[in-house]
C-alpha cells in the first residue's frame, strides 16, 4: 500500500514538473517574441517668429563724419521698418563697429580710405507678414541713399513645444497601426509596449525657396510583445 502511494506521489510529481518545464519553455519562447516599429508624424506650418538682421556701412577717413552718417542711415532704416508695421520694441540698433585698415598687420594698406564703420539693426518679432513685406520693399532704402551690406531673415516656429504632445500621440498611433499589421501577418496578437523611445523632433525649412514655411517631424520607436 505504501509503495502504491509513493508511486502515485511520484507520478503526480513528474506531471507537475513536466507542466512547469513546459510553461517555462513557453514563457522563454514567448519572451523573445516582439516587434519594433517606428511611428511618424509630420506637419507643415507657417513660421510664427522671425529675427531679421540688416547691416549697413560707411567708409572714409574722418571718424566723426562717418559716425554721423552711419547714425543717419540707422535712423532711416528704423523709420522704414516702422513704416512697414514694426514697433520700436521690436527693433534694436546696435552700436557702430569700426575697422581701422591702417592698424592691420596684413594687407597692402593701399586703400582710398582708412576706416570702415558698420552698424547692424536687428528685428525680433512675431509679425512675419510685416517683415516679409519689408524685405520685399527694401529697395525703397536705396532710393533714400541707404545700401544694405547684408540682410538675413531667420524664420522660426516658436510654438513647437505646444504641438509636441499632439504630434507624439499621432506618431504612437501610427507605430501601433504598423505593429498590428505585422502581428496579423504573423498570426499573432499585439501585446503590451516593452520599450518606447521619447521620439526625435525636427524642424526644417520646407524647401530652400520658402524658409518661412516649416516642416515639423517626429519619429518614435516602440517595441511591442507578440502573443499567440
Amino acid at each position: 500500500m505504501g509503495r502504491v502511494k509513493e508511486s502515485i506521489i511520484l507520478a503526480v510529481g513528474v506531471m507537475v514538473m513536466g507542466w512547469c518545464v513546459k510553461a517555462g519553455i513557453d514563457n522563454f519562447t514567448n519572451k523573445d517574441r516582439k516587434v519594433t516599429v517606428k511611428g511618424l508624424a509630420e506637419r507643415e506650418v507657417p513660421a510664427d517668429k522671425v529675427i531679421w538682421s540688416v547691416s549697413t556701412k560707411e567708409t572714409g577717413n574722418d571718424l566723426p563724419t562717418l559716425y554721423g552718417r552711419i547714425n543717419m542711415q540707422a535712423e532711416t532704416i528704423k523709420t522704414f521698418l516702422k513704416q512697414n508695421g514694426l514697433d520700436d520694441s521690436e527693433i534694436t540698433v546696435n552700436p557702430p563697429s569700426v575697422s581701422d585698415l591702417e592698424a592691420r598687420e596684413w594687407g597692402d594698406n593701399q586703400k582710398n580710405f582708412r576706416y570702415i564703420v558698420t552698424t547692424t539693426i536687428t528685428v525680433s518679432t512675431t509679425k512675419v507678414a510685416e517683415v516679409k513685406n519689408a524685405i520685399f520693399n527694401q529697395a525703397e532704402l536705396l532710393k533714400q541713399g541707404v545700401a544694405l551690406d547684408s540682410s538675413f531673415p531667420d524664420y522660426q516656429f516658436a510654438s513647437f513645444q505646444q504641438m509636441k504632445p499632439e504630434m507624439m500621440s499621432e506618431a504612437i498611433k501610427n507605430a501601433q497601426s504598423t505593429a498590428e499589421q505585422f502581428a496579423e501577418a504573423s498570426d499573432s496578437k499585439l501585446g503590451k509596449i516593452q520599450v518606447a523611445g521619447q521620439g526625435q523632433f525636427e524642424i526644417e525649412n520646407r524647401d530652400e525657396n520658402t524658409p518661412d514655411i516649416k516642416k515639423l517631424r517626429v519619429v518614435t520607436t516602440i517595441t511591442y510583445s507578440l502573443d499567440d
